[in-house]
């Protein structure tokens, strides 16, 4: 027992040792700006790296939405579970960092038949003990333990950057399912509206008709417009039903009954300004929960080379022994045991070197990741400042042709009252006016959506997560 304290002192030196190579964190594969040109806005000093969800989105009713997917839907909930689980994985681990000591009890009887007893009598004997002790606890000269704690942990975090990834794509994927469900009902109200408009001028073309005014030409043409916007409107119809479906299924639970319609002509999201620089890119959860991966698997391989060396396990235990249970606590009867091993790999058909040629092409394997997603969220957020910088001049030009079809089709119905043109140039000019407003609700869409995967791209503005000292401070 007097050698206690040195072995203890030689474990606490011998543990500072590690084999986990120092991560250098790799240089990410993109430029460190966004691209410019004629696509792209002029530049500016503008930061969304604070900007939250509830800031971005003005509307309220996205608000309503969001807070009850956040709550209600499933594959968020798998991904926190995911979270809890793995951080349970990391706290298992790090036990093995720390002696297990227990408490063991034995109490037995045997008998001895006569012929085999020394004494050539039967003997029934008694043997009991109570025991405190370490139960093969290794220790960590060389770093393996240390090195699958560091693994477990990176995992751990990888896992609650996962759980924000998927967070943040549920926020912009419920977003973009609202705003897709108003748009195809706004739809739906202009081509019903327009229906109406073809019926009521059908009416007075088949009267013109009866009196000789028109001819069955134009009531022919008078009549494809009616079949043509019916359609339209149970397609409109089904797709708005569709739409409702795709955005319960993402809340997980009914749409509120008392959910305030949006117009999409109103500023429902907050501006992004251009210029932004790429190392924005950084607060992406999916390139953290990457790079994090990448540190797990450098830590693995430091747990790969410690398995070429010895390693030292000590069991050991102090405690009362006697033959009668009620002599376990009588002067004398201590007992005590220390059994420390040793072992030393000399032969293993090579499974130790293929361990560490996996633990490093793993390695390789994680690099690779890490900057495939660095390359295909710049990518994403390129291609979102892209349309940012040409969508308002796109829809303000939408807007001018819905204007000037109004004008046309006004003087193309007059000129048709009139008598002066054929009922062909009122026709061309009603068609050109729903598709008219149709495109620019489908373009006012198409510029809210891309808005929201922008948002998305640049990692949404959220909070950092834990650093590893904050979660081993735990």
């Amino acid at each position: 027992m007097t050698h206690k304290p040195l072995l203890l002192l030689l474990a606490m030196t011998l543990g500072g040792c590690s084999l986990i190579s120092e991560y250098k964190r790799p240089e990410a594969p993109v430029p460190s700006t966004f691209p410019e040109g004629a696509a792209y806005a002029a530049r500016s000093s503008g930061n969304t790296a604070q900007i939250d969800w509830q800031s971005f989105f003005k509307d309220p009713a996205v608000h309503t939405v969001v807070d009850l997917a956040l709550v209600n839907n499933r594959d968020l909930r798998k991904a926190a579970l995911n979270v809890d689980a793995y951080r349970a994985q990391y706290r298992i681990q790090g036990a093995a960092l720390l002696p297990e000591v227990g408490i063991d009890g034995r109490a037995g009887r045997s008998r001895t038949p006569g012929d085999l007893s020394s004494s050539g009598h039967q003997a029934t004997t008694g043997d009991n003990g109570l025991q405190v002790g370490l139960t093969s606890y290794e220790l960590d000269v060389w770093g393996r333990v240390r090195s699958q704690d560091r693994s477990a942990l990176e995992t751990y975090l990888a896992s609650e950057d996962t759980q924000r990834s998927v967070q943040l794509g549920l926020v912009a994927n419920v977003a973009v399912a609202y705003f897709t469900w108003r748009t195809d009902q706004q739809l739906l109200e202009v081509t019903q509206s327009t229906l109406q408009n073809y019926r009521h001028n059908l009416e007075l073309v088949q009267a013109g008709s009866e009196a000789g005014t028109a001819s069955d030409l134009d009531v022919r043409q008078a009549r494809t417009l009616v079949d043509s916007a019916r359609g339209q409107v149970y397609a409109f119809t089904r797709q708005v039903a569709q739409d409702e479906n795709a955005l319960r299924l993402l809340i997980g639970t009914n749409i509120p009954a008392s959910l305030r319609a949006s117009d999409l002509d109103d500023a429902v999201l907050s501006e992004i300004p251009a210029g932004l620089p790429a190392a924005l890119l950084q607060q992406r959860p999916d390139i953290r929960a990457a790079e994090h991966q990448l540190i797990a698997a450098n830590a693995n391989i430091g747990a790969a080379r410690a398995a070429f060396f010895p390693s030292i396990t000590l069991t050991g235990g102090v405690g009362t022994a006697s033959s009668r249970l009620s002599g376990l606590f009588d002067s004398g009867s201590e007992s005590w045991s220390f059994v420390p091993q040793i072992h030393l790999p000399i032969f293993n058909g090579g499974r130790l070197k293929a361990s560490l040629d996996y633990a490093k092409i793993q390695r390789e394997i994680e690099v690779s990741h890490y900057e495939s997603v660095i390359q295909t969220a710049f990518r994403e957020v390129a291609d979102g400042l892209a349309a940012l910088g040409t969508w308002d001049e796109q829809i303000a030009s939408q807007r001018d042709l819905v204007r000037t079809s109004e004008e046309y089709n006004q003087m193309a119905q007059q000129r048709y009252d009139e008598g002066v043109d054929s009922y062909l140039a009122l026709l061309d000019a009603q068609r050109q006016l729903l598709s008219a407003r149709q495109q620019l609700l489908t373009d006012r869409l198409a510029q809210i959506t891309s808005q929201v995967q922008l948002y998305k791209a640049l990692g949404g503005g959220w909070s950092a997560p834990q650093t590893s000292r904050d979660v081993a401070q735990q």
